[in-house]
């Protein structure tokens, strides 16, 4: 009876594999415990003969966020599935469009960014340095490293800190990391 269970179990992992396969999704772009999808995405088309472009025809949905922002390459053509993705998921953005240094990439999908500004203080006639640290949400379609430069979108509240959502990425060129900026 033990072998016939581990043969069953075997032969059960073995056709979620193929089934998965089947459907144009590979185990590795699989990383949570729940299946993930898009939604509004059906899975189950056939393959017809022809050329067929990402996004069309229900392989892959994207969207352009306007306001001068472009919809980058790896959030069209790529295989990641995330929610909170402000180009394949659902969120929009709105309100403000802040830029910062990034701070922290040590969170999962999700980055600090360290924000100078110059503060007034009337009594003396001077400015004074001060900081402010903003969480935002990095989608898979990105790739930051600490002391780059990132472009962040307002948005809708995406967990209780995060409520800014990372829409382009500019690399430092050979910068110090965590270095305070000139003004």
């Amino acid at each position: 009876a033990h072998i016939f269970a581990k043969h069953q179990r075997q032969a059960s992992s073995k056709s979620l594999r193929v089934a998965l396969h089947v459907h144009g999704i590979a185990m590795d772009e699989q990383t949570e415990r729940s299946f993930l999808k898009q939604p509004g995405v059906n899975l189950n088309v056939r393959k017809r003969v022809g050329k067929r472009t990402p996004g069309k025809q229900g392989v892959r949905w994207y969207k352009n966020i306007g306001l001068g922002f472009r919809t980058p390459r790896s959030a069209s053509e790529g295989k990641y599935i995330d929610k909170k993705c402000p180009f394949t998921g659902n969120v929009s953005i709105r309100g403000r469009i802040l830029s910062g240094i990034v701070h922290s990439t040590k969170m999962d999908k999700t980055i600090v960014v360290r924000r100078n500004y110059l503060h007034f203080v009337k009594k003396y006639q001077r400015y004074e340095k001060r900081h402010t640290n903003i969480s935002a949400h990095l989608s898979p379609c990105f790739r930051a490293n600490e002391g780059d430069t990132v472009i962040m979108g307002q948005c809708r509240p995406l967990s209780k800190t995060v409520r800014f959502n990372v829409i382009k990425v500019i690399p430092a060129g050979g910068l110090a990391k965590k270095a305070f900026a000139s003004f």
